[in-house]
């Protein structure tokens, strides 16, 4: 990582201090410095039930799960069960696809050093997905991967996101299809950087935003699309809040 690189994200993470984030300020100044308690090669995916404490350790993708490539539908390096928590756990590089929860999770204090094809994905209904502190660099697109069917809620909350595709996307193209929730709050999204949040109005998506702040230019806080069950790439149809499926309050920056 560039001195550059590591300057502009620490200027990030110092961004999020008083905002209640310091946990947030600790973890993506370990990710910009590549220090860690540890490193552990992951050759298959971890499985996760109850709560598993990586105690600051870095996982690394090896064998199958070291491609370091962008393909859809490689496998995780942790695979959460409903339920589960994963914490303190920086991802390294290559990632594979990251985190899977297969139902209500929460991420508390994992860190992504290099997205791989996404940090994470989220599945099943009625499921409620809390991302608690963290942060993630480098995700060529998404960040948060929401495919989840209806019922609960995802938040973000006390999160740094850098040179990242978006951070949040609904699946504009399922196969099912629900309306889903989403809430963004206490962030700091440093440039270069597409878009915060994309969603289906379409499809009765919501999603609520507040205390972000934006470091460079050019970063959306919302792309609104035409979601379709079809596998067709989805429509963009507008950008930015519209008081109704995008709602936005206390953003800084450009």
């Amino acid at each position: 990582m560039t001195r550059t690189r590591v300057n502009r994200l620490m200027a990030a993470a110092i961004a999020l201090v008083g905002v209640g984030a310091a946990v947030v300020f600790t973890n993506f100044a370990s990710a910009a410095e590549t220090t860690a308690a540890g490193d552990q090669i992951v050759t298959e995916t971890i499985q996760v039930t109850g709560v598993f404490d990586g105690a600051g350790q870095r996982f690394i993708g090896g064998g199958d799960l070291g491609d370091g490539g962008q393909d859809e539908g490689q496998d995780a390096l942790f695979d959460l069960a409903a339920g589960a928590t994963l914490k303190n756990v920086i991802l390294g590089t290559p990632a594979a696809d990251g985190v899977h929860c297969a139902g209500s999770c929460t991420l508390s204090n994992v860190s992504w050093e290099d997205v791989g094809e996404d940090a994470a994905t989220f599945r099943g209904t009625n499921a409620t997905v809390v991302i608690d502190g963290g942060s993630a660099v480098s995700a060529d697109d998404k960040v948060f991967q929401d495919n989840r069917g209806a019922g609960g809620s995802v938040t973000i909350r006390n999160f740094a996101v850098s040179d990242f595709g978006k951070l949040y996307r609904s699946c504009g193209n399922c196969s099912t299809q629900a309306a889903r929730t989403a809430t963004i709050e206490n962030i700091t999204a440093t440039a270069p950087g597409n878009t915060l949040a994309g969603i289906n109005v379409n499809l009765g998506d919501k999603v609520t935003l507040n205390g972000v702040t934006l470091v460079g230019d050019d970063i959306s806080l919302c792309d609104l699309f035409e979601g379709n069950d079809t596998g067709d790439e989805p429509t963009k149809i507008g950008e930015g809040p519209d008081g109704t499926s995008c709602i936005a309050t206390g953003v800084t920056g450009p």
